[in-house]
């Protein structure tokens, strides 16, 4: 397991590198090339921001659910029917 440990990091920080170097590949082997691919990129990393951000809605919107049915019921001061009688 602490294998794993490295494999985030070194993603994080390989994979910007891999794009900016194939950009780079791209306007080299043809420069219209790399405005079609930077479309590309942008529409995945838009695509993959929206997934992340309804999960997480998801999960905070599920928290809460479980947290207001977890959470006991007391009456307001006031409308206690016991303290009445």
């Amino acid at each position: 397991m602490s294998a794993m440990k490295i494999a985030k990091p070194l993603l994080l920080v390989t994979t910007p590198i891999g794009l900016a170097l194939g950009l780079y590949e791209a306007h080299r082997l043809a420069g219209g090339l790399v405005f079609i691919m930077a479309a590309l990129i942008t529409v995945i990393a838009v695509a993959m921001a929206s997934v992340v951000l309804t999960v997480r809605r998801e999960r905070r919107e599920e928290e809460a659910r479980k947290a207001s049915t977890s959470a006991p019921v007391e009456p307001a001061a006031g409308n206690d029917p016991k303290a009445s009688s």
